[in-house]
């Protein structure tokens, strides 16, 4: 099952609906009270002003957060690209039949990873993590092999860049897992819903469209938050410039 966090379009109807109920509510509550005198209203334009001014703050401190996490994931792609390339130079190293059989794995890897970024589907997801795991165990075999073998410092190094590769991918794996807290979502959530809800408080005149405004642009906030957060169920999303490109210089 999916995270609801990596729909951003249903975070974007669900934070406009929900934000302009507030507003409306809000809105409705006053209408019936009116004990905002113009006296009153001086210190509630100042709570207000305050309480927006968290929300813009706590927004902008999650779309930090988001746009870290997007440029930490294409690091990782960058930096498994760069490790598989000079794993497969580094092949040469072993002897010919493990070298050959290590060429031949390498390619089938690139293409899975390939694959783990592309991919939306959940089902081909699992598919692609059991192949992958399954070609890192006959890799590592491959190439410790021959080490446990003939031990010497040239096929350690063969080694050793093996291990870069598998390394690589669980970095990258643990960067696309490190997603913004539920918690930190909750706690947005409930300041845009407090502050609409002050918005239509305050409002001086029930109008359904102003009430619209601000929660059309908080939606928006929010909308943008979610898709460079979510590795796959965003527009936003890191492609594998790099594995293709190390790919297509590996051959058939």
């Amino acid at each position: 099952m999916r995270n609801p966090l990596d729909y951003p379009l249903l975070i974007f109807v669900s934070a406009f609906f929900l934000l302009w109920l507030a507003a409306w509510v809000g809105g409705r509550i006053s209408q019936r009270r009116r004990d905002l005198t113009e006296d009153l209203r001086t210190d509630f334009g100042v709570v207000l002003a305050a309480t927006l001014t968290l929300l813009g703050l706590i927004i902008g401190f999650s779309f930090s957060m988001a746009t870290g996490r997007y440029d930490l994931r294409k690091t990782y792609e960058e930096a498994e690209a760069n490790a598989i390339g000079t794993e497969y130079v580094r092949v040469d190293l072993l002897p010919t039949a493990d070298g050959a059989q290590v060429r031949a794995l390498l390619k089938e890897y690139t293409d899975l990873r390939i694959r783990f970024y592309k991919t939306r589907d959940t089902e081909d997801l699992g598919q692609i993590d059991t192949q992958t795991a399954q070609v890192q165990a006959q890799l590592w075999s491959a190439a410790s092999k021959p080490a446990s073998a003939q031990p010497s410092p040239v096929i350690a190094l063969a080694v050793g860049g093996m291990n870069d590769v598998l390394n690589s991918q669980g970095y990258t794996q643990a960067a696309w897992w490190n997603r913004i807290p539920v918690g930190a979502w909750a706690l947005m959530f409930a300041i845009a819903i407090f502050c609409n809800g002050l918005l239509g408080y305050g409002a001086r005149q029930m109008e359904p469209k102003l009430f619209m405004v601000l929660p059309v642009v908080v939606a928006v906030a929010f909308f943008l938050i979610a898709d460079i957060d979510s590795p796959r169920g965003g527009v936003i999303r890191v492609h594998p410039q790099n594995l293709i490109s190390l790919r297509a210089g590996l051959g058939q």
